[in-house]
């Protein structure tokens, strides 16, 4: 009975263990992305200006490769920018628009022109 109750001891913290240790994780699955950027943000429209070099720009995952950026000091966000993965795990910009998005887990670089607006942000966390 010991020599039973040995194995299925063991039986079970092997699989635990093969469980926990799963690397099926994918990086584009994750929100490794999310989270606030600070650094230098700025914001172009119709004769408005808006630079600030201790700004953010907070950073959600909605679904998927959608994202929103929501940036400080009453910069307008950008929502629904779709991304796709590129290597290292950095996301570029996908909708089409004018610029570039590229974000990796610690910096932020964001160049992008839409309906006669311009948004830019050189951040880190």
């Amino acid at each position: 009975m010991k020599n039973v109750l040995k194995f299925l001891g063991i039986f079970i913290f092997t699989l635990f263990i093969v469980t926990a240790c799963s690397d099926d994780d994918d990086p584009a699955d994750n929100d490794i992305f999310a989270g606030t950027y600070k650094g230098k943000v700025t914001y172009i429209s119709k004769g408005e200006t808006i630079t600030k070099d201790d700004g953010s720009v907070f950073v959600t995952k909605l679904s998927g490769d959608t994202y929103n950026f929501k940036f400080s000091d009453k910069i307008p966000s950008l929502n629904g920018i779709k991304m796709k993965k590129g290597e290292n795990n950095t996301l570029i910009l996908e909708d089409g628009a004018l610029g570039a998005i590229s974000i990796s887990a610690g910096k932020l670089n964001i160049n992008y022109t839409k309906d006669g607006q311009y948004w830019s942000a050189n951040a880190t966390r």
